[in-house]
């Protein structure tokens, strides 16, 4: 009897659970080589355009500024090339996050639900949970250390034509500042699990996709209009001859009057300079102008906050998707029932 007892085979509980991660890179290994590639080619662009672009760009400038007046030959096509290369590697990298949430939703999630794969896992000794968390967990890191790479290489870029190139971007360009801080690193991993819950609510991969495309681009509309107001802001005040003055991100800027209130600049009139402008000024009382603004020094905070937030999106939305998940195969296992 104890003889039979030992020579039964294991129960499925107790077997040894399959290799979830070896089988995700296989079913996955044109979407990981893919991912592969893009940083790859955008990092080298990065460090091509942080390195050579920016030698050859400072040195046409130096040749242009040289000139003054008098009409002399100097690199143009080394100016520009560093200006497109620049938009471009830019422009590429915060399309990053939208292409994350895409793929999650099409291919990650909602064709595996959509051709029955899912499904299969499920009765191979797999649970919903650990499915989920397997699909998940593989993608986030490779997400986080793609983007995290590319934010880096972006920023030391920009670093090294500042202040050597003049047609460098400013701090506070959107290419700048998402592209080259942890937002975009936030971002994409905000969009991996909105993919996956998109993913997991509509079971269609086209669906999926779309929605988590759309879902990304509010999340990022979103950051782009709090992020000002995520960090209290600096005001500097400037006569009325001077104009607004202070450089950065701007939150609010106008007139004040000798009260202290605060009054939006009349159209055309920056200056006072102009007699029109100036009388305006003066039936209106006002006696300066204000700017609220964020300050290099504030890009700091402002980018820690807005990825604090967008995390905890992320993580909300993964919460979110687990629940789905469970309510979802609850029902499936009662109806089977």
């Amino acid at each position: 009897m104890s003889a039979l007892t030992l020579a039964a085979p294991a129960s499925p509980a107790s077997a040894p659970p399959p290799r979830q991660l070896r089988w995700l890179l296989r079913l996955h290994r044109p979407a990981l080589y893919a991912w592969t590639g893009l940083v790859v080619v955008l990092g080298a662009l990065l460090l091509w355009l942080g390195g050579p672009l920016t030698d050859a760009s400072e040195a046409a400038w130096k040749q242009y500024n040289a000139c003054g007046m008098a009409a002399c030959t100097y690199d143009q096509d080394a100016i520009l090339l560093y200006k497109d290369v620049a938009r471009y590697t830019g422009s590429a990298v915060l399309a990053l996050p939208f292409l994350v949430a895409a793929w999650a939703g099409a291919s990650l999630i909602g064709r595996e639900l959509e051709t029955g794969t899912a499904q299969l896992a499920w009765t191979q000794g797999v649970t919903p949970t650990r499915w989920l968390v397997a699909q998940l967990a593989l993608p986030a890191a490779l997400v986080t250390a793609g983007t995290s790479l590319l934010a880096l290489l972006h920023h030391l870029a920009w670093s090294a034509g500042r202040g050597r190139v003049d047609n460098t971007e400013p701090w506070y360009s959107i290419e700048t500042l998402y592209a080259g801080g942890p937002v975009l690193v936030a971002l994409a991993l905000a969009g991996l699990a909105a993919g996956a819950l998109l993913g997991l609510l509509l079971r269609r991969s086209l669906a999926a996709l779309i929605g988590s495309a759309l879902v990304t681009g509010v999340l990022w509309i979103g950051t782009f209009l709090a992020l000002p107001h995520l960090w209290p802001a600096v005001t500097r005040v400037s006569s009325l001859r001077d104009g607004p003055s202070g450089s950065g991100i701007t939150v609010a800027e106008g007139l004040l009057t000798a009260d202290g209130d605060r009054l939006a600049v009349p159209r055309y009139c920056g200056s006072s300079i102009d007699p029109a402008c100036g009388s305006l000024f003066d039936r209106l009382d006002a006696v300066s102008f204000y700017r609220d603004y964020h300050p290099r020094s504030h890009s700091g905070p402002l980018l820690l906050v807005a990825t604090g937030i967008l995390l905890a999106v992320a993580v909300l939305l993964t919460v979110v998707a687990f629940r789905v998940l469970r309510h979802r195969t609850a029902d499936r296992k009662g109806a089977a029932v």
